[in-house]
């Protein structure tokens, strides 16, 4: 392909949401309009009431099912297609039979453990899937910083796997009128925010057990939980065990747009998912609202997003005593918060955005094609070992495994050059 010719690409995945479309609407202007999204199944009835509107779908989105003919053919002719959001890989098999490059994205193999990865029906099902096009024009793209260990244990994709994850719409303000209007109530007491899904994997109750920690050191503040789910009545009940009236107000289910505007408000986001949230694009938005971000560090985006005690802070997954501490010190230190809250901003703002990811895709997509100089496809790399929040969309992705990951984090903060101020001395975890 000559240098700067017409490129046509086809995402393939099985809805469009408001997470995927700000990426799609950058791809869609940057390719001239050559950019189609093929949806492979009609959005589930869950996410329609949480506000994932199927009706208003974008000019560019085509339905598999409503145009199977079509979207066959442009699958298999067009530039590059970008798979991912499905596991039913005959949509892509015809055009990786013909040795056609093809970019995957995805979350984690093993969100529930590792260990499955001894499974012969397992590992045949990632040898078909994966394995046996890493010598292909295949690349993969990480949504998550666990992805690209998952991978490794199934040999595939050497040297081809990159920093992904997900882009909802970014937001730009005035960031210091923004901090000075952020606090509760009319004294601007901290403000802390926590939003999900009311379900086991979110761990709402570890929310609860921070307030009841903050409130036994008669610590002003006060914590919203936004969202509805399985364990409502659990968590409204242990509140009320807790002593917490005054100091936690369940909000329910609030739109997209709610969220958002209640993230605005809040000094401070706990993010108390484990190892099964994949990424957790809630993470971005919260640090484009310019939150202090308390994040466990098995939750995929954690590692990618944050700059440990410089944009955020990571907790060892698990040790619920660090999520006490770490809160606590930003609850006692409103500056420290601040300048937490202003880092993630621009972290945001500047790199994990769907601008800059769309572009940063581009170059690495024109590359692929010969349409610029330089390797064909990637340069393999990645983070120095140790390091945090060093990756942007597209960079190499390295192989953190679980095991370096939680000694990376038990080291942090609780005493050495960790030790930030306002933060308690070593906690007993």
């Amino acid at each position: 392909m000559k240098k700067g010719q017409a490129i046509r690409m086809a995402f393939v995945s099985n809805y469009i949401n408001h997470h995927q479309i700000p990426f799609c609407n950058v791809m869609h202007r940057l390719l001239e309009g050559d950019f189609t999204f093929i949806q492979t199944e009609p959005m589930e009835e869950e996410r329609v009431r949480m506000g994932w509107h199927e009706g208003d779908r974008p000019a560019y989105v085509r339905c598999f099912y409503e145009e199977e003919a079509y979207c066959k053919r442009l699958i298999l002719d067009c530039d590059i297609v970008l798979f991912g959001g499905t596991e039913e890989e005959s949509y892509i098999t015809p055009r990786l039979e013909a040795g056609r490059p093809v970019i995957r994205y995805s979350e984690r193999l093993y969100r529930t453990g590792q260990w499955k990865a001894v499974s012969p029906r397992g590992l045949m099902k990632k040898y078909r899937d994966h394995t046996r096009y890493r010598r292909a024009p295949v690349y993969l793209l990480c949504s998550g910083a666990y992805v690209p260990s998952d991978f490794h244990i199934v040999r595939a994709y050497p040297g081809k796997m990159y920093c992904w994850g997900y882009f909802p719409e970014t937001r730009h303000y005035d960031i210091d009128r923004l901090l000075e209007e952020k606090g509760y109530g009319e004294e601007k007491i901290p403000s802390l925010l926590w939003a999900a899904r009311l379900i086991d994997l979110k761990h709402p109750e570890l929310a609860l057990e921070t307030a009841a920690y903050l409130r036994d050191k008669k610590l002003d503040f006060h914590m919203d939980i936004i969202g509805d789910g399985e364990l409502r009545t659990r968590m409204e009940a242990l509140a009320g065990e807790y002593g917490l009236e005054g100091h936690v107000t369940f909000l329910g289910y609030r739109s997209p747009e709610e969220v958002r505007r209640a993230m605005e408000k809040a000094d401070i986001f706990l993010f108390t998912s484990d190892r099964r949230e994949g990424w957790g694009a809630v993470a971005n938005e919260a640090m484009n609202s310019a939150c202090a971000l308390v994040a466990g560090h098995m939750i995929g985006s954690a590692p990618w997003l944050i700059r440990q005690g410089e944009n955020g802070l990571i907790y060892e997954d698990g040790k619920k005593r660090q999520l006490f501490f770490l809160t606590e010190s930003l609850v006692k230190d409103r500056i420290y918060c601040r300048q937490l809250g202003r880092s993630a901003y621009r972290t945001i703002t500047e790199d994990w955005n769907a601008e800059n990811a769309a572009g940063q895709l581009l170059k690495r997509i024109r590359n692929i094609l010969g349409q610029e100089n330089g390797e064909s496809g990637f340069e393999a790399g990645g983070q120095a070992p140790g390091q945090t929040g060093g990756c942007i969309p597209c960079s190499p992705a390295p192989v953190l495994t679980e095991h370096k990951a939680r000694k990376m984090f038990r080291a942090f903060p609780v005493g050495g050059s960790g030790t930030r101020r306002g933060i308690p001395e070593k906690p007993d975890v």
